[in-house]
């Protein structure tokens, strides 16, 4: 697996990541000494989001983080954060192992009201998927830079109607999305030169496990026929658009 360091200018930056890191946690003291050794010579670090579990009463996530070492090597830290809905207050914990991590992250149970209640439990090695109904099918939800598909998504928007800032910034703690194809009409009538429609839905979901969905529609009725690409934040506003512009019922 690759990893996209922080390319540096000043390596005590990617350090001082590490000093932050362990000075938050509660368990630091545990790391083996060689591990806080070799942490001195970091050269550049990534971190990403592994795993997160939310339920009505508590909220655990667990963070890989990854440092490039001098010698050439990458060295990973596991931190685990974990809070209630009782104080708010965030709790840090670190480890040299990642099963160690999944292990204390169990200390957490789930009870059923909670389980009824989850919101999303996920791994970023894999897609997530979660009902889209009691009965109905399962998304599946693609980590894969989410937040800034949904910038590009709304940056390309021609109507002006389209979603706004505050939009723009409640989908930078998007993590995960899916993209469908709701609807489409290469051409009507037999007609090959008619303008053509589709519809097309991606669905974010965010870091607190709550979802949103953006309605693109893409058709070629314009003067010149060119491609042009709305975006609504509803089916409805959506389909009401082709109507307008198509007669679609």
């Amino acid at each position: 697996m690759s990893v996209p360091y922080e390319t540096p200018e000043l390596p005590e930056k990617h350090v001082g990541h590490a000093e932050g890191l362990l000075e938050r946690a509660l368990n630091s003291f545990e790391l083996p000494q060689e591990t806080l050794t070799r942490l001195d010579s970091a050269l550049a670090h990534d971190s990403a989001l592994h795993s997160a579990h939310h339920s009505a009463g508590l909220h655990r996530e667990t963070y890989r983080h990854t440092w490039l070492l001098t010698d050439g090597s990458a060295l990973t830290l596991w931190e685990l954060v974990y809070r209630s809905d009782l104080d708010g207050l965030a709790q840090h914990e670190v480890y040299a192992d990642g099963e160690d991590a999944t292990v204390a992250a169990a200390r957490f149970p789930f009870g059923p009201a909670d389980m009824a209640e989850c919101d999303f439990e996920f791994d970023t090695e894999a897609p997530v998927q979660l009902p889209l109904g009691p009965e109905g099918p399962h998304r599946e939800y693609v980590p894969d830079d989410s937040a800034d598909h949904a910038r590009r998504l709304l940056r390309r928007a021609e109507n002006p109607d389209h979603p706004g800032k505050d939009m723009d910034q409640l989908l930078r703690a998007a993590f995960a999305h899916e993209i469908t194809q709701a609807f489409t009409r290469p051409f009507a009538g037999g007609d090959a030169s008619a303008p053509g429609y589709s519809l097309y839905e991606h669905a974010f979901l965010l870091l607190d496990g709550s979802e949103i969905s953006l309605w693109e529609v893409e058709h070629t009725s314009t003067p010149d026929g060119r491609h042009m690409c709305e975006v609504y934040a509803t089916r409805e506003a959506a389909q009401q658009a082709m109507e307008g512009r198509s007669g679609l019922v």
